[in-house]
């Protein structure tokens, strides 16, 4: 804008927002896509077109109350080099985002980086966000099937045999059998992520609680915080990531329950045990990984009894509780109650085998939310966001069954 004073000089004068030129413009414009696609699904989930849950009116990003982040585009000019680079400069440990430069990361980005090399990966995007006190980067990245050396060997269409069912639980985390009878792995190491910390977050809440609101010393008891909670998921997330990897490379059918999780957590004395464990983020992983590998992930429908059916003569004890560890029937037949469930999903596995339908998450049809004492939630099976060296492939070894 153009302003004139009392004495016919004119002067230009800034207006707006005087930082503007600091900020890179992909800011601005990948926020107004992100605005489009929310007024976008607003407006079809009004008219119809959008079904699922109910999607509000776009709601202002708050300074405070949410997690302050921003997304850069990967441009790939001709002749240049892309703008969002990594392990430029000969700086492994460093990455180049447009507007911003150069800076150092505490990952190693090794894996990545021969990824690039070899062309199979692509960056798309990068993400930044500030949490738990920390500045972290995300990258988003298109990356190359995984070779076929890493693949499940095909299968005969005819054949039904080799289903392996996962029967998931608290004293055990997974107990995994075939349709003979056969105990593969048993699980029962996993971490109490949430339970070995809740004497430190119960002491960093209360100090929270104690500082005065919008002092620096309530950001930093915040931060604090936040650094333990995200220290309790990580610990949650590896143990998943180990057991799923061991799972998916070593056999190519698996079963799992489709289990009422939120129906679960309205019992409050094991509500906190069921949130620790992640059986739903467990099935998640398992659906993606093993997609990667052209295995097949099969879901028993909720209804099916998988604990209270025998797996000899097919009766069903319907006074079954929870404190039953061995399932025993009437006609002699005594196993463990985990093991008798997983070989019960198994044969279900093996007896709703389709070779020429296509691979459905709900394979024993649409769960509904109702509840039941041993039932369980769904499990989304689509493929993650991740690429496969990000997720662990080739991760460590798993736990000892």
């Amino acid at each position: 804008m153009v302003a004139v004073d009392t004495t016919g000089e004119a002067g230009i004068v800034v207006t707006g927002l005087p930082w503007r030129r600091q900020v890179c413009q992909q800011v601005f414009e990948q926020a107004a896509v992100d605005c489009g696609r929310a007024l976008a699904a607003w407006s079809d989930r009004r008219s119809g077109k959008r079904r699922g849950k109910r999607v509000g009116f776009p709601r202002f990003k708050k300074k405070t109350g949410v997690v302050p982040s921003f997304r850069l585009r990967n441009k790939h000019p001709k002749g240049r080099p892309p703008a969002i680079r990594v392990g430029d400069n000969n700086q492994p440990r460093s990455i180049t985002l447009p507007g911003i430069g150069q800076i150092g990361v505490h990952d190693d980005t090794r894996r990545l980086r021969y990824m690039l090399a070899k062309k199979r990966a692509k960056i798309c995007f990068a993400t930044v966000s500030h949490r738990c006190g920390r500045w972290w980067v995300s990258l988003n990245v298109q990356a190359a099937d995984l070779r076929s050396a890493h693949h499940h060997a095909p299968r005969d269409p005819g054949d039904d045999g080799g289903w392996v069912g996962l029967d998931r639980g608290l004293l055990a985390f997974v107990v995994a059998a075939d349709s003979d009878g056969r105990e593969v792995a048993r699980i029962t190491d996993a971490p109490k992520a949430l339970a070995a910390g809740m004497k430190q977050q119960q002491r960093l809440a209360k100090s929270l609680s104690r500082k005065q609101k919008g002092s620096r010393n309530r950001r930093d008891a915040a931060a604090k915080l936040g650094r333990h909670h995200h220290h309790v998921a990580n610990s949650r997330r590896h143990f998943l990531h180990q057991i799923s990897n061991a799972l998916v490379k070593t056999h190519d059918r698996l079963v799992l329950e489709n289990l009422n999780i939120s129906g679960m957590l309205a019992n409050h004395r094991l509500s906190p045990a069921i949130s620790d464990a992640g059986w739903a983020e467990f099935g998640r992983l398992l659906g993606y990984k093993i997609t990667w590998r052209d295995g097949t992930l099969a879901v028993a429908d909720r209804w099916y009894p998988s604990s209270k059916l025998c797996s000899q003569c097919g009766a069903v004890r319907g006074d079954l509780t929870l404190a039953d560890r061995v399932f025993t029937c009437g006609c002699g037949h005594s196993a463990d109650r985990d093991t008798n469930a997983a070989v019960n999903l198994a044969r279900w596995g093996q007896a709703h085998h389709d070779p020429h339908r296509s691979p459905d998450p709900q394979a024993g049809g649409r769960a509904t939310n109702a509840r039941r004492r041993d039932g369980a939630d769904q499990h989304p099976t689509r493929a993650g966001e991740t690429s496969p060296v990000d997720t662990g492939t080739d991760a460590h070894a798993a736990p000892a069954a």
